[in-house]
């Protein structure tokens, strides 16, 4: 049986009680709770079980349009954080001439911004309902996880290697109680698996996550990574080229992490930066279609932000076509459009609204169908230490890792070293000649329930080494 971290009754009848200070205008509460169980191994041992429970109340004050932020991880100290985020506001609004703009959702406007999401207009559409409760992940226990580890070791052990990962269930909960009468709460399950198989110097790599346990297929999983550090042994160097790749989902989702940075982030747009300004141009291939969706059914979809605002479904590309930015209250105001519910906090950032569950919908063909349509090229399983080079351009640069291979006549060949690269995920997106049907997950870094879903793709070219760039 898996239990929320927090009691929901209990929570919000303190969160009520907190919002009754006078000593500000406004005041938003916002709880991020997470309880989360992992199952760690490596060396043929499980070696670190895990419960970790965390929570955060997250207070914002406004006095005069003057905002004012403090969190604390303990209910007791609620009302404290509350004294402290109104003083603050207090402090703001008097050092200010004028008032500030900033204000709380209402009920009534929280839904706002629902409707059609054609390309060239806002890219914004209800995110729909989506399930976030599965009670299959309530049988993906510490004996399950256990068994499944073990059986993963033992059949890593027997193709002459080992295997590393971590399987592990969570339960999220957001909640938010403001004075403007919001009053909004869900909780949601989280299953998730990862694994690294190195066999000699062959290593294959699998990472999946999303509200349900039945669809991770973990012993399938392991067993297609084992499979692939075996056929990965004995690698060697390939020339600095633009070769026509075969991008395994890992690859494609760390590529479309990087869409916000490349303007898909309200708090770009309202800056005028970014890729958002050439909204309605087909900038990608007709085949991808990526969005922002609250409402999918992968990933780790949820139903409304920390302002307590709806999440929309944002188009960033359909058909290929540029659509529009994630915002929040403030990014909104400032583009003169409702909100579409992706406020965020980070650990050690300032507030900004970001995109937490960034999905590409999946084609029809195999990733083996993918491969065979090659004739040379390489196909390139995920990549590794990632960082952005140019946001103009979208250009990234990182390494290819784990089991990689050169294509010939439609076959997985040779193994390949790892490979530095430098390459704009813009070109690759309007490169996609053909989708892969299957769509996997993975986190995304320091974004709170955030996760990117995408499906392996073809594309006809992919700039490895030093390969020269007017080539492009």
């Amino acid at each position: 049986m898996m239990i929320p971290p927090l009691d929901e009754a209990a929570t919000m009848a303190a969160l009520d009680a907190a919002l009754k200070s006078p000593e500000a205008d406004e005041i938003e509460i916002s709880v991020l709770a997470r309880a989360g169980e992992y199952t760690r191994f490596a060396g043929q041992v499980i070696h670190q079980p895990q419960d970790i429970t965390e929570v955060q109340y997250l207070v914002r004050a406004v006095v005069n349009g003057r905002p004012y932020r403090v969190a604390t991880s303990a209910v007791t100290d609620l009302d404290r954080a509350v004294a402290a985020a109104a003083a603050g506001a207090r402090t703001r609004a008097g050092l200010s001439a004028t008032p500030g703009d900033v204000r709380l959702a209402v009920p009534g406007t929280e839904v706002a911004g629902a409707g059609s999401a054609g390309a060239g207009s806002a890219g914004t559409g209800s995110a729909g309902p989506a399930p976030y409760w599965y009670d299959d992940t309530a049988a993906y226990d510490a004996g399950t996880r256990s068994l499944l580890a073990k059986r993963a070791m033992a059949e890593a052990m027997e193709a002459g290697g080992e295997a590393a990962g971590m399987f592990g269930r969570a339960v999220t909960q957001l909640l938010v109680a403001t004075t403007t009468g919001i009053r909004r709460a869900t909780a949601a399950t989280e299953a998730s698996g990862s694994l690294t198989v190195n066999i000699d110097d062959g290593t294959a790599h699998w990472i999946d996550l999303g509200r349900s346990a039945d669809r991770l297929d973990v012993a399938g999983s392991v067993s297609r990574a084992v499979a692939g550090a075996l056929a990965a042994r004995g690698r060697t160097e390939l020339p600095a080229g633009r070769y026509e790749a075969v991008l395994g989902a890992e690859a494609v989702g760390e590529l479309l992490g990087f869409l916000p940075d490349v303007g898909f982030s309200g708090t770009l747009a309202a800056a005028g930066i970014g890729i958002t300004a050439r909204a309605g141009q087909p900038l990608a291939s007709a085949l991808v279609d990526v969005a922002d969706d609250g409402g999918a059914d992968v990933g780790l979809p949820i139903g409304f932000d920390i302002e307590g605002v709806t999440k929309q479904r944002v188009g960033f590309f359909t058909e290929g076509r540029v659509g529009a930015a994630v915002t929040d209250l403030a990014t909104a105001a400032a583009l003169g459009r409702p909100s579409t519910g992706h406020a965020h906090i980070a650990r050690e950032q300032v507030p900004e609204p970001t995109a937490a569950n960034i999905v590409m919908a999946g084609g029809t063909q195999t990733e083996d169908e993918l491969i065979a349509q090659v004739e040379r090229g390489v196909y390139l399983q995920r990549f590794w230490y990632t960082r952005l080079v140019d946001r103009v351009a979208g250009t990234i640069t990182g390494v290819t890792r784990d089991a990689c291979f050169l294509i010939e006549d439609g076959r997985l060949t040779q193994p390949l070293d790892g490979m530095r690269f430098t390459e704009s995920v813009l070109t690759v997106l309007a490169g996609v000649q053909a989708v892969g049907s299957q769509v996997k997950s993975q986190p995304i870094m320091n974004v709170w329930n955030g996760a990117v879903s995408a499906p392996a793709v073809r594309t006809a070219a992919f700039r490895l080494g030093a390969a020269p760039i007017a080539d492009a």
